[in-house]
């Protein structure tokens, strides 16, 4: 075989790992740019949660009920009125506890129109009739923090109101399934509330998430090494002659 052949051959040889590598290179440099994305948000959340959980708190009855005030997601809030303990619904929850059910039952506000609050969580097993039976009947004072409302699905699953099956916190899914005129948003309650101390078996209040891990600058610089890796890869291939 000529040595103009050989070349040639050896050439066409090389193609597949130099595409597959540079393919590889131009992956890992999309996720690392995604990385430096998330970390952005990432650091925006963290501030915006330790500027606004430091805050006095405010009426929720004096904010608007839709849409969700995304600015105001985490900022403590107070609310007065009573509780409809028939309307409870438990929701999937996973916390420092283990897995359950968040206890999401309406309050009353005197104009008639209706907060959903999350009392707290609730240990898996437990049934809507027995956490309908925690609930406080008389006039309550609550402080908690201010949430938006979550997907009423994702990928794998979705809320069937039908079967009392609610695997997210979709305040105008739970509140069209309870006929109720509510807020579009929710509260977490941070502690019992006033007029109303906990009983036994109640549920746990104040587990809202608010210290977010923030890895994404290592994952970035990961993916950005092995994008460099498989351009150095890229070289030693074309330098190898067989």
């Amino acid at each position: 075989m000529s040595s103009s052949r050989f070349g040639k051959a050896e050439g066409r040889r090389r193609i597949i790992p130099v595409a597959a590598l540079l393919l590889c290179a131009a992956l890992f440099s999309a996720l690392g740019l995604w990385q430096i994305k998330r970390l952005a948000w990432k650091e925006a959340l963290i501030a915006h949660v330790e500027a606004v959980t430091k805050a006095p708190p405010i009426p929720a009855a004096t904010l608007p009920f839709a849409p969700a005030p995304e600015a105001l997601e985490y900022r403590h809030v107070t609310l007065s009125g009573r509780f409809e303990p028939q309307a409870t619904a438990l929701t999937t929850a996973l916390t420092e506890l283990g897995g359950g059910y968040w206890q999401m039952v309406p309050l009353r506000l005197p104009d008639g129109r209706a907060i959903w609050v999350n009392r707290g969580f609730l240990p898996q097993g437990t049934k809507r009739e027995a956490a309908i039976a925690l609930v406080p009947h008389g006039p309550v004072s609550i402080t908690g923090l201010l949430r938006r409302a979550e997907p009423d699905h994702d990928i794998l699953r979705a809320n069937d109101p039908a079967t009392e099956r609610w695997y997210f916190r979709a305040i105008p899914q739970l509140s069209a399934a309870r006929h109720l005129p509510a807020a579009a948003w929710f509260v977490d309650a941070q502690g019992a509330p006033q007029h109303a101390p906990a009983q036994p078996g109640d549920a746990t209040p104040g587990l809202t998430v608010l210290a977010f891990p923030n890895n994404h600058l290592q994952y970035a610089l990961t993916w950005f090494a092995m994008a460099l890796g498989s351009l150095a890869a890229i070289a030693l291939v074309l330098r190898h002659r067989g």
